[in-house]
């Protein structure tokens, strides 16, 4: 790391940036590890594709909820306590999935393990709000989604072969020792960042008073709402790619971890090139440099299948394409919501990653709704997201007025 990008002195001799790479690999961890089984649960069983649809959609939902209330309580106790708990809740639902005998009981543990995840995610983003300069925020949220690409480029291809050879539960195990050695981590090595505890964070007047400056801010929505359209556009995929993959063209499973993976690379390399973009123009012209790409993804997607062109490398080729618009969209939304709220970095990043979640709740429903064995209603979705997330980076006038530098 950088000079430039080391975090301020009372902490610069904790391992933050890998910490924090690893705090916001965790969601990723517990979504993209397991679509490759999501096939093969229905077959499991015995339900539907929509009821196995639940266990990802019920897990964005409480992640989401859950953000409302973990941002405020890390403004008021610190940022320590709060993780430790999270994880330690995470570790105990994780083991229960593993258990579960049946899907609604994997639907619950999921949730609660929605729970705890979202104390990493939150906890990450507002640690890199204490701990270093605001102006150094953006491009150390950046370096650290660099490391985050990891995990969805490499978490489908080994929850593929976790699925070959132990079947399902072997991913819920997985997470549970990384939850182990995570918690272990924490306990060990990361001290307190939140110098700036705030009393009034958890009660009624003051989560009041915290929310109406954060949403009323238009920083907040210039950034926040394009980010949450962003993920929607991915979630789109993790959705709906195993069974578009596995279930209509027939991929096999240990192909499709290969596929997924190759697509997330798009993320991966998105992430290094925002790191140039970030040094040769402001955020407004690269939000608009990765919105085009996102609508140019749903063009492709849609514009194949309409002439007929229903092909695994399509399905591929799209995604690629869309993750790579994320690795730009999402590092510039998620620190530029939170950049303007030195005192309120908790309650700021947990309502924009509330408002990612719902989004992703409401793509996830809509994907698990719509699935009529065809390719079509991915297709015509990843074009809506494009759509809206192209219009909406140019509606705001923060965004659309900034010129490059």
């Amino acid at each position: 790391m950088s000079n430039r990008l080391r975090p301020l002195l009372p902490f610069r001799k904790a391992p933050l940036l890998t910490l924090i790479s690893i705090f916001l690999m965790m969601q990723s961890l517990s979504t993209d590890m397991y679509v490759a089984s999501m096939p093969s649960l229905a077959s499991y069983f015995d339900v539907p594709a929509s009821a196995v649809q639940l266990t990802l959609s019920i897990f964005v939902f409480g992640f989401g909820t859950a953000q409302l209330a973990v941002g405020p309580l890390s403004d008021r106790f610190g940022r320590r306590p709060v993780l430790l708990a999270g994880l330690s809740l995470y570790l105990a639902a994780s083991l229960l999935c593993a258990l579960a005998p049946s899907i609604w009981l994997l639907i619950a543990a999921r949730l609660l393990q929605s729970l705890g995840c979202c104390s990493t995610f939150i906890i990450g983003r507002a640690i890199i709000r204490d701990a270093y300069a605001p102006e150094d925020g953006m491009r150390v949220m950046v370096k650290a989604s660099s490391w985050l690409s990891l995990t969805p480029l490499l978490g489908p291809i080994v929850g593929s072969y976790f699925e070959v050879w132990f079947g399902w539960r072997a991913t819920f195990a997985f997470h549970a020792l990384v939850a182990c050695c995570l918690l272990t981590a924490v306990f060990l090595r990361l001290p307190e960042t939140n110098s700036n505890k705030n009393p009034d964070a958890t009660n009624i007047r003051g989560l009041l008073t915290s929310y109406r400056e954060v949403l009323g801010a238009r920083a907040f929505w210039a950034y926040a709402l394009p980010g949450a359209l962003s993920y929607g556009s991915i979630f789109t995929f993790i959705s709906g790619a195993s069974m578009v993959l596995i279930r209509i063209l027939h991929l096999p499973v240990t192909w499709f971890g290969y596929c997924f993976s190759f697509g997330t690379l798009g993320y991966m390399l998105a992430t290094m090139l925002c790191q140039r973009l970030l040094r040769r123009m402001n955020a407004g012209a690269a939000f608009r440099i990765g919105t085009a790409a996102s609508l140019a993804a749903g063009l492709l997607f849609l514009g194949c299948v309409l002439t007929g062109l229903h092909h695994w490398s399509i399905v591929v080729a799209a995604m690629f394409l869309t993750f790579a618009a994320h690795g730009i969209n999402s590092p510039l939304s998620q620190a530029g919501a939170v950049s303007p709220f030195p005192t309120q970095a908790g309650t700021a990043a947990g309502l924009s990653g509330g408002m990612y979640m719902v989004m992703a709740f409401v793509v996830g429903s809509i994907v698990g709704a719509s699935y009529d064995g065809s390719l079509y209603p991915l297709a015509i979705i990843s074009l809506v997201n494009g759509v809206l997330l192209f219009v909406c980076v140019r509606a705001f006038p923060e965004l659309r007025q900034q010129k490059a530098a």
